[in-house]
């Protein structure tokens, strides 16, 4: 079957996540100062165990279906246990949620080969991303800011569908935005769990990125392996 499509995920894939995801304190402190600066009067340590509770508590829920809760949920929720009731629509979580999408960016930059790769495949394929992440806003801002966006036919973040790899639902939903089969897809991922699986699934062809020691390395067997995104012309061609 030809290939007409080619679907990338996005973090650690087409941009890595640097310092060993040292953002995690520093992006929650950001939403901290921007409550403060709303007048929430909580210490830090307060919010810092009312949000992981909040996101624990979504995710035990959502991860039997594998689902996604826009990270709005998870402010409101940590809001609420400090008995502060908004809405996930208030302008309040919003503005926290984007504080730490601002500072999460900081840590993020894109490989050296992602430009080159899709400048060539855009040239014969249609392409997207897949992407798991809570802030969807936060996804489209990393690729404005490279310059990248332009190249992307779809971009379906997790959090805008709460569906998330490797639930079928977010690849076909891809799929048929872009009108092509699994059959005609390529997906290049660095996740064999979620990525690869979810893919090969639905008899899409898969290149496993190898970032990473990963333990599913034994039983989610990828079409491809490759060591760089520049392997890819290769491959694909």
């Amino acid at each position: 079957m030809e290939i007409k499509a080619v679907l990338f995920d996005m973090f650690d894939t087409l941009m890595m996540i640097e310092h060993d995801h040292e953002f995690y304190i520093p992006s929650i402190k950001m939403m901290y100062n921007t409550l403060i600066n709303k007048g929430i009067n909580v210490s830090f340590d307060d919010f810092k165990n009312a949000y992981t509770k909040a996101r624990n508590e979504l995710y035990k829920k959502a991860d039997l279906k594998n689902e996604e809760p826009h990270f709005n949920e998870r402010i409101a929720k940590a809001l609420l246990f400090l008995g502060y009731k908004y809405s996930k629509n208030s302008s309040i979580v919003i503005e926290c949620t984007l504080a730490f999408c601002k500072e999460f960016m900081k840590y993020v930059r894109i490989d050296k080969d992602t430009k080159k790769v899709l400048t060539e495949l855009y040239k014969k394929y249609k392409l997207g991303i897949v992407s798991n992440f809570a802030i969807p806003e936060c996804v489209i801002n990393l690729l404005k800011r490279e310059d990248i966006e332009k190249f992307f036919s779809i971009i379906i973040v997790s959090g805008a569908v709460n569906k998330r790899k490797p639930n079928e639902e977010i690849f076909k939903t891809a799929l048929n935005s872009l009108k092509v089969t699994g059959s005609e897809t390529v997906f290049v991922g660095d996740t064999l769990d979620a990525d690869i699986r979810g893919a090969n699934d639905l008899g899409m062809t898969t290149i496993f990125i190898e970032r990473r020691v990963q333990k599913e390395k034994n039983f989610i067997i990828p079409d491809i392996n490759v060591k760089t995104l520049k392997e890819l012309l290769f491959w694909i061609k």
